[in-house]
């Protein structure tokens, strides 16, 4: 549920700043209101910028960015020093293969006009397979050339000059916008030789999600190699880099829940071979996770994924985990702009994930070498034992904190009602109630029996729903991505044998209120369960 959004500061009010630069990435998906309020809420708790994907074929990702630099253009919030940029909106990332670079420089301007100086561009090349379903041409030889023709082509663009025509004898290509401010540009794409065009033209560099910290160190090794190599001074270039995290009150309960996550599946099962070889695993697991998703046994394919996986891709724990895994990625590959990039784009992760960018900013500053492998003793060689075949259960969980009690009942609780299916009762509770008012109009009608009798109905439903629930699970018919099914089997809210002992409860209580049906109406409550189980 969203939370109401805090009331606006007043005008010129300044923003708070965090002692480390740190921001949140977010998806051009669901409700654009949302989406600004996070927006909004990150800037008031100090973050440096939001950045929105541009991802096939969801929500336009310039929509939303223009929708949040116009609500935070509107309410007059001010860099907290004067002369620092303020909170940042970036597109990350935008093409040149399905927007021209004249429409990306003419974007570039509106939004320099909504958030002067606070705009920032990510290049890249789109996903190749998306660009063929749209029928664009991609020559990922050529697609270099491409992305550096358009840094030059938007820089000068945006000074003011003109461009001359792509068809010859035409005049030349006018802006008939003002000069912007100063709009850093990102490559956003990891290839080595993007890597390169980076360190040699660009201001900044854009990683992917799901990177390790060996192969992002080794990315921005190369990077800086290749800016010194320009003679340019690597420190000068700007590094952010998208950060997988899934929150919860537990790292073992995030861990779980990441495992039974669509996406993150997905994103485990197209890592690459160097990836994976970066950071201390065999491609051979890649291949039987991805064989599961291909099959849609979305169960075994989350099952295969251990712990250390997705502690070397992803950050997952509590707050303070996911705090320590981004600090870790700033001190040990070097990345400047940690991007903390929800799993689950709902309110209680960013929500949580604006309080581990706190504790991220302050733990840099305080926090000696080295805390990350004290607090994640997994990471490293534990990472090559569960590649060569452990059961994944280690993980780093020695600390890990336990959910109390009331935690505890309150998710068995939600998991046992969605198992239940509440929603369906109206199909046993409806004859029943049917049967109480034809009993009333007769004048016939006796309220301890009726009772009794609606509550069997209900408990043989309930008992029933668990049992199709389980069933369903085991025969893969509801599975992760089935979108009206109870995913509490599937996503491990609650356990298989869990759901049977529900189920034998309910059938016991049923069978108890049938003896005593039959106590006060005789042999015939007996003949009529008979041939309702007949029928």
């Amino acid at each position: 549920m969203i939370q109401p959004r805090t009331r606006l500061a007043p005008r010129s009010a300044p923003m708070r700043t965090l002692a480390r630069p740190i921001g949140l990435g977010l998806a051009a998906r669901g409700d654009p209101e949302e989406v600004m309020d996070w927006s909004r809420r990150a800037r008031d708790a100090g973050l440096d910028s939001v950045w929105i994907h541009d991802s096939y074929f969801e929500r336009d990702a310039v929509s939303f960015g223009t929708a949040i630099a116009t609500g935070l253009g509107a309410d007059g919030r001010e860099p907290a020093v004067e002369g620092e940029a303020g909170f940042r909106v970036a597109l990350g990332a935008v093409n040149p293969f399905t927007r021209h670079p004249v429409v990306l420089a003419m974007t570039g301007s509106a939004l320099d006009e909504l958030l002067p100086g606070r705009i920032v561009m990510g290049l890249g090349t789109g996903l190749p397979l998306r660009l063929k379903q749209m029928g664009i041409a991609y020559d990922p030889r050529a697609a270099v050339t491409r992305v550096a023709e358009t840094i030059e082509q938007l820089r000068t663009l945006w000074s003011g000059e003109r461009l001359p025509s792509a068809t010859p004898g035409l005049p030349p290509i006018q802006p008939m916008f003002p000069p912007t401010h100063r709009i850093p540009l990102f490559i956003a794409a990891y290839r080595k030789e993007f890597v390169a065009l980076a360190g040699r033209a660009a201001d900044g560099y854009l990683a992917r999600p799901a990177e390790s910290i060996a192969s992002l160190r080794g990315i921005l090794e190369r990077l800086r190699a290749a800016a010194a190599e320009a003679g340019r001074d690597p420190e000068s270039i700007e590094s952010a880099g998208y950060l997988l995290s899934l929150v919860d009150q537990t790292r073992r309960e995030a861990l779980n829940r990441a495992k039974r996550e669509p996406f993150v599946i997905y994103m485990m099962s197209v890592l690459s071979d160097v990836s994976l070889r970066r950071a201390g695993f065999d491609s051979e697991l890649r291949d039987r996770i991805a064989e599961a998703w291909r099959a849609e046994d979305y169960t075994t394919a989350g099952n295969l994924i251990p712990d250390e996986l997705l502690d070397a891709f992803m950050l997952c724990g509590t707050r303070e985990d996911v705090a320590q895994r981004a600090f870790a990625f700033h001190t040990e590959a070097r990345l400047k702009l940690p991007l903390l990039q929800p799993v689950l784009q709902e309110e209680a992760q960013i929500r949580e994930l604006i309080e581990a960018a706190a504790l991220f900013a302050e733990q840099a500053v305080t926090a000696p070498e080295g805390m990350s492998e004290r607090a994640f003793p997994s990471i490293g060689e534990t990472t090559r034992r569960s590649a060569a075949g452990r059961d994944g259960q280690g993980g780093g969980l020695a600390n890990d904190r336990e959910l109390t009690p009331t935690d505890r009942l309150r998710r068995r609780a939600a998991g046992a009602w969605e198992i239940l299916r509440p929603f369906a009762y109206t199909a046993s509770v409806i004859p029943v109630l049917a049967g109480g008012a034809l009993a009333a109009v007769a004048g016939q009608f006796n309220g301890l029996p009726f009772v009794a009798a609606l509550l069997g109905a209900v408990l043989l439903h309930s008992g029933t729903n668990v049992i199709n629930e389980i069933y369903d699970v085991r025969q893969g018919i509801d599975s992760i991505t089935s979108p009206r099914a109870s995913h509490a089997i599937v996503k491990g809210r609650v356990s298989e044998g869990s759901a049977f002992g529900l189920a034998l409860v309910a059938f016991v209580a049923a069978v108890l209120v049938g003896f005593y049906l039959i106590s006060v109406r005789g042999p015939a409550i007996v003949v009529l369960g008979l041939l309702g189980l007949a029928g």
